[in-house]
Parts: C-alpha cells; sequence; structure tokens
C-alpha cells in the first residue's frame, strides 16, 4: 500500500524482454536503500524488485503482460523519468491518501495550463470502464496523491504546486501523455454497491 507521495524520480536505464515480460533497469539515488522483494511505486504501478546492484545504484522489476495491457509500461524507454515511491510505513504520517498501486487503465493528458505559479493538467479517460471522479475527490496519476479539480464523464483536471511540479514527472507531461490512472478505492467500492443495488431492483 502506498500514500501517493512521490519520494524521488529514477530513470530508466534498459528495458529487456524475457517472453510476453519486461525486465526493467531504474538508476535512482535511493537504490542503495533498496532490497530486493520489496514492493515499489513505479508511475503507481506496484512492482517488486528483483534484483539490485547498489554500486551502479540501480534495481531491476519485471512487468508481466496484464501489467503491460493496463498501464503506460509499453510505452517507457531508456530515459524514461518514472516517479516512485516506497510502500507506506505504519509508523509514519499519511500524508496522501491509500494507493494500493493497481492502476485502473490509463488517461490522455488533452490540456496543460499554467496558472500562475501553479500548474492544471486535464486528463480523458475511457468511461466504459465504469471508473468515475468527483470534484474535491482524491485520484492518483502516475502514483502522485491529487486533488480532482473540475470532474465530467470520461475527464477530470487536477492542479499542482511548484514543488510537485519540480520532484514528480509532471514536468515532462504535454499534451497526449499517457499516465496511469488509479481511482480513489472507496469511490469504486460505493459505485459498485451501487451497480449491485440497481441489478437487485430490476431483478
Amino acid at each position: 500500500m502506498f500514500t501517493g507521495i512521490v519520494e524521488k524520480t529514477g530513470k530508466v536505464v534498459s528495458i529487456e524482454t524475457d517472453k510476453s515480460n519486461f525486465n526493467i533497469t531504474i538508476e535512482t539515488e535511493i537504490a542503495d536503500e533498496l532490497k530486493i522483494d520489496q514492493s515499489m511505486s513505479h508511475d503507481g504501478v506496484c512492482l517488486t524488485i528483483v534484483k539490485v546492484d547498489h554500486t551502479k545504484k540501480q534495481y531491476v522489476v519485471t512487468a508481466i503482460q496484464e501489467t503491460l495491457d493496463k498501464t503506460n509500461l509499453g510505452t517507457w524507454h531508456a530515459g524514461y523519468e518514472v516517479n516512485l515511491e516506497r510502500s507506506m510505513r505504519m509508523d509514519g504520517r499519511f500524508d496522501g491518501h491509500i494507493v494500493q498501486g493497481h492502476v485502473d487503465q490509463t488517461a490522455t493528458c488533452v490540456k496543460v495550463e499554467e496558472m500562475d505559479g501553479s500548474w492544471k493538467y486535464t486528463f480523458t479517460y475511457d468511461v466504459t470502464k465504469n471508473n468515475i471522479t468527483v470534484e474535491k475527490g482524491s485520484i492518483s496519476v502516475n502514483g502522485v496523491s491529487l486533488t480532482v479539480v473540475d470532474s465530467k464523464p470520461g475527464l477530470f483536471s487536477v492542479a499542482i504546486i511548484p514543488f510537485t511540479y519540480q520532484v514528480t514527472n509532471f514536468h515532462n507531461f504535454k499534451q497526449g501523455t499517457m499516465v496511469n490512472i488509479e481511482f480513489d478505492v472507496f469511490g469504486k467500492y460505493v459505485a459498485r454497491l451501487l451497480d449491485l443495488y440497481m441489478e437487485q431492483k430490476k431483478a
């Protein structure tokens, strides 16, 4: 489990294919604190560390086909900047919101606006997957815990402060950028319960 508070960014060094899997080598300054079998959020995707090279400050994770199908990992390349967060500590402050590291779907950035000291990003997503947003609700974009500003079916926007712009890969976003979205877990349960209620009423 994660909080959506990005610790550091990392750089993709290489991607090697193994059958349908991707073995991704990432370089980051916190690599010397990592260990094999540890869970790490990568742009909001929970992946397990399978190899660590403390000397080179690199580690390796494996993404299977299911992950590649549901996330933006298939678009990654050498040099790609990725948001990183280690799993939540139970003895610290909970600064973001509950992020499971299970991406629901991808979204596409359709607009970037500089707002005199902050930035507003608008995204569209496939509404047929029955995910929803609400204004002032929580959402995870590439693993970053954010508050929804505008909410419409298949579209939402978020605003970020300069600190977030600098320490995450949001500064690389432009029109057409594909991102990973995890919708608020409580909202998903409510939506599912409403679906079941409506199904029972029809029965």
